[in-house]
């Protein structure tokens, strides 16, 4: 059965007719055509579909779409402002903690998620939060001084 619900993606208000049990992801890529977000293992094992929804990441291949009707969604790509993409997307280019890049939206989004709740966090936390993401290319080292360059530049650029 099927019925509207209003999700709030990337600062738009979309009204969509949906199974309410139909995976986030699934609605995101092949309702909104917003492609970012990965399938990997379907079981939110792997990190690949990570979005925020109201700022915490979540697992968009194992949240029903009816959980998060009227939350705040935002995948990556609604991340970069104004044709700027946000620091975390320039320091993950700038040390190369991306190869095949199907894991990059979700580690991104993670990063950016633990960002918001800690600005300056500290390596062990960095790798403590992003346990679970999967990174078949083993660019775990870079990913975590992405975060930590991120972190430095968003620090530099506070008032």
């Amino acid at each position: 059965m099927r019925e509207v619900i209003e999700l709030y993606v990337n600062g738009v208000r979309h009204r969509l007719e949906v199974e309410p049990n139909r995976s986030l992801l699934s609605v995101l890529r092949e309702d909104l055509d917003l492609t970012g977000a990965k399938y990997g293992c379907g079981e939110g094992q792997c990190g690949a579909c990570t979005v925020l929804v109201a700022g915490r990441a979540t697992r968009s291949c194992t949240t029903p779409v009816h959980l998060v009707a009227g939350r705040s969604i935002l995948t990556i790509e609604g991340l970069a402002r104004d044709g700027r993409l946000h620091p975390l997307q320039e320091a993950f280019l700038e040390v190369g903690a991306l190869q095949c890049g199907y894991c990059t939206p979700g580690m991104i989004m993670s990063g950016v998620a633990l960002l918001n709740a800690n600005p300056d966090p500290s390596e062990a936390e960095i790798i403590r939060f992003m346990n679970g993401h999967i990174c078949r290319c083993g660019t775990y080292g870079r990913i975590v001084r992405a975060i930590q360059r991120a972190a430095q530049k968003m620090k530099e650029a506070r008032p």
